[in-house]
């Protein structure tokens, strides 16, 4: 009896050693920020089927990744171009003139599309306003992922106008 508790003593004290180990690889800092995702076209003039699964992507749309500091100064700004099939990848340095880039302070957001069909900015997947990064996909060695849901532009014939009330200074002046 006192020989198998001995040897299960023994057995947990290397397992945890071994995860002691593999903990300690977590320690290494992450230097490369990758940011990736997908931009596609919706076309509302579809049946709802055609709509949803029927999203074509785009090339040669620019999205781009702005990073901010503490006080709201822009540090970081890149962009990049989708290919073929709609993707765009982004890496950026996790270090920039010494200073730590904090990933939760970036965001990425629709600038251009060259379709001259497909041209609208839509909010659908956070495109137009910009997208924070928040939870990485991926965390291994020198890299942080993230992957964005994808983007979405649209055709004029389907852009809503906005039907919020402006609160301009103008309000209460008599002209």
């Amino acid at each position: 009896m006192a020989l198998s508790k001995m040897v299960a003593v023994v057995a947990m004290c290397i397992l945890l050693g071994g995860c002691m180990n593999v903990c300690e690889g977590w320690k290494e800092e992450a230097r490369l920020i990758h940011v990736g995702g997908k931009v596609l076209c919706q076309d509302c003039t579809k049946g709802w089927n055609e709509w949803v699964h029927g999203d074509k992507p785009i090339k040669g749309v620019r999205v781009s990744v702005t990073c901010m500091d503490e006080r709201s100064r822009v540090v970081y700004y890149g962009s990049d171009e989708t290919d073929a099939q709609g993707v765009f990848e982004m890496t950026i340095n996790r270090y920039i003139n010494g200073k730590e880039l904090k990933a939760n302070l970036c965001s990425v957001r629709l600038v251009s599309s060259p379709d001259p069909v497909y041209n609208i900015f839509t909010n659908f997947g956070g495109g137009k306003c910009g997208v924070k990064l928040s939870r990485p996909s991926l965390v291994y060695r020198d890299l942080i992922k993230y992957t964005l849901g994808p983007f979405y532009f649209t055709s004029p014939m389907c852009d809503e106008p906005d039907t919020t009330e402006s609160t301009d200074d103008h309000q209460g002046s008599n002209y």
